[in-house]
């Protein structure tokens, strides 16, 4: 009877989204869970959410804010913000591929600043011109063994390159 209510409750920590209540009652039979209430003891059971996620527009840079100076450049901020000109390097990255780029300490294209501090961590080089560039050292036996270069423009990673010392 133990593992059923055991069982019971791993199920129930599971589908906790979709359970409203859950109810714990002690009786003759044994203890039962319900989603109503069974009885004068019934003892109500907190079940935390426990759904994962992360909003869309987490990894975009935010928009330059600079007054429109031109028709042309009123007409550029009346479109959506979703609808980037194609070469912009600030693309949307879908959260999940997000976290697995950063849990494998890999950097792409689109990734913002804070995005490659979390793959990468802080950066021991940083060149603000030409182009605002971080370059990070792998180390190999105590040798520099590659130098990765990681290019920005408007905030966002333009190029990543890898190269041999």
């Amino acid at each position: 009877m133990r593992s059923t209510a055991a069982l019971f409750i791993g199920v129930l920590l599971l589908s906790a989204p979709a359970v409203a209540d859950v109810f714990r009652c002690h009786g003759p039979d044994g203890t039962r869970f319900s989603d109503t209430a069974c009885g004068q003891d019934a003892e109500r059971i907190v079940v935390e959410d426990n759904r994962i996620g992360g909003r869309f527009d987490t990894n975009l840079p935010p928009p330059n804010k600079k007054e429109p100076e031109t028709e042309q450049d009123q007409a550029a901020t009346a479109r959506p913000p979703a609808i980037r000109p194609p070469d912009d390097p600030c693309r949307y990255i879908p959260s999940t591929d997000l976290r697995r780029y950063v849990i494998r300490e890999q950097v792409v294209k689109g990734m913002t600043k804070e995005n490659v501090i979390d793959a990468f961590g802080r950066p021991p080089e940083t060149y603000p011109v030409p182009q605002e560039t971080w370059v990070y050292t792998t180390d190999y036996y105590g040798l520099q063994y590659e130098l990765t270069y990681v290019y920005f423009r408007d905030g966002c990673v333009e190029n990543v390159v890898y190269r041999k010392p």
